[in-house]
Order: structure tokens, then sequence, then C-alpha cells
């Protein structure tokens, strides 16, 4: 797996963690799933990603976009 695609399956993760925590016990849980989507739209502008840095730190192989 390449950093590309943990990065990629983590944010999915996160929001549909956020959803279903969210269906379960507070809607204030849907505030995870909007952190998530900001992180991936300035990721997108600043090519800054959180995770990426984790993830590469962790030894995934880098991808063509981190």
């Amino acid at each position: 797996m390449t950093l590309d695609r943990a990065v990629l399956a983590f944010a999915g993760f996160v929001v549909l963690l956020g959803v279903g925590l969210s269906l379960l016990f507070s809607p204030w849980w849907l505030a995870l799933t909007a952190f998530a989507g900001f992180n991936m739209i300035q990721s997108a502008f600043t090519g800054f990603c959180p995770a990426a840095i984790l993830f590469r730190k962790l030894g995934i192989a880098p991808g063509p976009a981190f």
C-alpha cells in the first residue's frame, strides 16, 4: 500500500467513523467528519497533510501525490 492510498483510506475511515458515532451517540460527532473534510480540502490546496507525515514516519512507501 502506498502513502496516497493509506491517506485516502484513513480519511474515508474517519468520515465513516464520525457518521456512525453521530448516529449512535450524538450529532456532535459530525464535527469529526467536518474536520476530516476540511483537512482534505486544505491538503488539496497546500499539499500539507498531517496523516501523510505520520504514515511516512511509520515507513509506508511514498506514492505520486505525497
